[in-house]
C-alpha cells in the first residue's frame, strides 16, 4: 500500500521551530515571536514585520500544549516579540491575498481556536497570559493579545495596537477581534468604532484610556512592569509547585489513500460519496484508579491518546479534504471500560495531569462542533456510545440508532461526564443544548445515569433522532446520506453552526457561528478578494476600487 503524507500536518516539535522561542524562567515562561521571513508555509510572500501564516499558528499551537502538559509548574505566559519595535503585525496580507478561499477561512478558523484555547486555559487550568507588546501590534497581533489576560503595551511615543482591516483590506477586525474589544474588554461602541476604521491604530496613552491595554509602560520601566505583572498573575494560580510533566511523545499514524489511522481513532474516507466515517474505540482495559497510576501512562493513558488522535485527525480532514462534507461518527469498545475511565477522569479532577487532559478532550469535542461538516453519529452494533465516546453522538447533527427486531441491539449509556464535564463554547452541556435547557428532559436523561439504554429508550430521552428496524436501516442511512450530500455546502455551513449553539450567546459562539460567517461572505466579495479588492491590491500602490452598493 503506497503511504501519502497530506500537503498540511499540524504536529511539530520545539526542535523544529522556525517562528517562536520558548524559555523558562520558574513559573514564568516566555514565548517570543522572532518570525523567520523566508519560511512561509507556503511559498509565495515573505512573513514580514512578525507577520504569521498557518505555520506560525501550528507552532503557537504545539508550544501551548507543551507548557500545559510538559510543564505544568509554569504559571504565566508571557507572549512577547523578540524584535524591535514590533510585536505582531497580523496575519500576513499577501499570504490572504493569494490563498484561496477555503484557505483563508480554515486558517482564521485555526487561529481562533488557538486562541480560544488561550483564554479555556486561563479559565479552566490556572495558566495565566500576559501579552507584552513591546512594539506595533496590529490586526492578528492584537488578537493575540486580547486573548491573554492582560496586555502591557509599551509607551515610546511610536508603539500602536490597532485592527486595521477595515480601512486596509475591506474585510472584518478577524474574526475575533472585533468580539473581544467588546465583550471581553468592555470597549464602548464609539470608541470601538473610531478604532476599527483608523488604519493608523491608537497609541500607549489613549489605548489605556479607552481600556484596549490594561498597562502603558514606559520604555525605560517596561521590562520591569513585565516582569512584576507577570510575577502577580503567577500569584493567582494553582498550577502545581514541584509537579513533574508529561513528555508529548509524538503520534503515532499511518496516512493511505484511504484515510488516516491511529491506535483509537480510525478515519476512512469514501471520496466518491464525499463523506468520511471517523470511528473512535474505546480503552482496552480499566484505568488506574489513582492519580499516580494515571501519571505513570503519560501520553498512553486512553482518554489524553484518544484526544490527541481525534484532534489531529479532524484537523487533518478539516485542511486537507475540502469536499469531504459529512463526517459519520462511529464507537467500538466495551462501554464498561469507558465508563471505568468516566470515574477516574471526575475522581482525580483535581490532579494537574487529569485536569489538563479534561481540558484536551474539552477543546477536541469544541474543534469538532465548529468544524464547517455535517455531523451524523452512527449506533451500530458494536457501538461504544457511552459516558465521554456519548458525547460525539450528542455533538453530532442528527443519531441515527439501529432498533432489531430481534437479537442485541446497541446501547447508550450516560454517565456524570455528559452532566457538565465538558462544556460546549456556550458554555452549556451537551444535554442542556440538546433539550434547549428542558429541565424535564435533562433530569429524564440524568435519572437514567450508567442504566443500558437500547434504542426504544434512547428515542424516548430524545438522544438520538431515529431509530429505524433492520429492515430499513440501510435505506433510510443511504437516503439520509445522499440528500445531505446533494445540499449547498455553504447553506448547510450557515445551518449548523447557528443551529449547533442555541440558547445563550459567549464570545465563543459569536465568534465561530455569527462573525465567522460574516467573514466567509466578506472574504467572498470582490470588494476583498476582487481582482481590484482590498486584498489583492494592498501593498501595490493602487487603491481598491469598491462596489459601493450596502446589501
Amino acid at each position: 500500500m503506497i503511504t501519502l503524507e497530506p500537503p498540511i500536518r499540524f504536529d511539530t516539535h520545539p526542535d523544529r521551530y522556525r517562528h517562536w522561542k520558548l524559555s523558562l524562567d520558574g513559573p514564568i515562561a516566555t514565548l517570543a515571536l522572532d518570525v523567520a521571513e523566508d519560511a512561509g508555509i507556503k511559498p509565495g510572500y515573505r512573513l514580514k514585520l512578525n507577520s504569521y501564516d498557518l505555520g506560525v499558528d501550528i507552532e503557537l499551537h504545539d508550544a501551548l500544549q507543551r507548557i500545559r502538559f510538559e510543564h505544568p509548574t509554569v504559571r504565566t505566559v508571557i507572549v512577547t516579540s523578540a524584535k524591535e519595535r514590533v510585536f505582531c503585525s497580523g496575519a500576513n496580507i499577501f499570504m490572504l491575498g493569494t490563498s484561496t478561499h477555503a484557505w483563508k477561512v480554515n486558517f482564521c478558523k485555526f487561529t481562533n481556536e488557538t486562541r480560544n484555547g488561550i483564554e479555556d486555559s486561563s479559565r479552566h487550568s490556572g495558566l495565566r497570559f500576559l501579552a507584552a507588546c513591546n512594539g506595533t501590534t496590529a490586526g492578528g497581533g492584537y488578537e493575540l493579545a486580547l486573548a491573554c489576560d492582560e496586555i502591557v503595551l509599551i509607551d515610546d511615543r511610536s508603539s500602536t495596537v490597532s485592527l486595521p482591516e477595515v480601512p486596509l483590506l475591506g474585510v472584518l477586525p478577524g474574526t475575533g477581534g472585533l468580539t473581544r474589544i467588546t465583550d471581553k474588554r468592555k470597549v464602548r461602541r464609539d470608541h470601538a468604532d473610531i478604532f476599527c476604521t483608523t488604519s493608523e491604530g491608537v497609541r500607549a496613552p489613549r489605548a489605556k484610556e479607552w481600556k484596549l491595554v490594561d498597562v502603558a509602560a514606559k520604555s525605560h520601566e517596561f521590562g520591569a512592569v513585565v516582569k512584576r505583572r507577570a510575577a502577580e498573575l503567577a500569584a493567582t494560580s494553582d498550577r502545581p509547585a514541584g509537579a513533574r510533566g508529561v513528555e508529548l511523545t509524538p503520534l503515532e499514524r499511518s496516512i493511505d489513500g484511504s484515510g488516516y489511522h491511529y491506535r483509537y481513532v480510525d478515519v476512512r474516507i469514501d471520496r466518491d460519496a464525499r463523506n468520511a466515517t471517523i470511528e473512535v474505540s474505546g480503552p482496552a482495559q480499566a484505568p488506574p484508579a489513582d492519580a499516580d497510576g494515571i501519571f505513570a501512562l503519560g501520553t498512553a493513558w486512553w482518554p489524553f491518546q484518544m484526544a490527541r488522535e481525534l484532534d489531529d485527525a479532524i484537523l487533518l480532514l478539516r485542511t486537507n479534504d475540502l469536499e469531504i462534507g459529512m463526517w459519520q461518527l462511529q464507537t467500538r469498545g466495551d462501554p464498561s471500560l469507558v465508563l471505568a475511565a468516566d470515574a477516574a477522569l471526575i475522581a482525580n479532577q483535581t490532579n494537574w495531569f487529569v485536569r489538563e487532559v479534561a481540558g484536551m478532550l474539552r477543546r477536541t469535542l469544541a474543534r469538532l462542533e465548529v468544524s464547517s461538516r455535517s455531523l451524523f453519529a452512527i449506533v451500530d452494533r458494536g457501538s461504544c456510545f457511552a459516558g465521554t465516546l456519548l458525547e460525539l453522538a450528542l455533538a453530532a447533527d442528527r443519531a441515527y440508532m439501529l432498533d432489531p427486531s430481534n437479537g442485541e441491539g446497541p446501547e447508550l449509556t450516560l454517565s456524570d461526564a455528559n452532566l457538565g464535564f465538558y462544556p460546549q463554547v456556550n458554555g452549556l452541556s451537551r444535554l442542556e443544548t440538546r433539550f434547549c435547557g428542558d429541565r424535564n428532559a435533562i433530569a429524564a436523561c440524568r435519572a437514567r445515569i450508567e442504566e443500558r439504554l437500547d434504542a426504544r429508550a434512547s428515542h424516548a430521552l430524545g438522544l438520538v433522532t431515529v431509530a429505524p428496524d433492520e429492515l430499513d436501516w440501510d435505506e433510510e442511512l443511504r437516503l439520509a446520506l445522499e440528500e445531505r450530500a446533494s445540499l449547498s455546502p455553504d447553506a448547510l455551513s450557515g445551518l449548523e453552526a447557528n443551529l449547533r449553539f442555541p440558547i445563550v450567546e459567549t464570545i465563543e459562539t459569536r465568534i465561530f457561528g455569527r462573525l465567522s460567517a460574516w467573514q466567509n461572505w466578506i472574504f467572498s466579495r470582490p470588494n476583498a478578494a476582487g481582482e481590484a479588492g482590498a486584498l489583492k491590491v494592498f501593498g501595490k500602490g493602487s487603491k481598491a476600487k469598491f462596489d459601493r452598493e450596502r446589501v
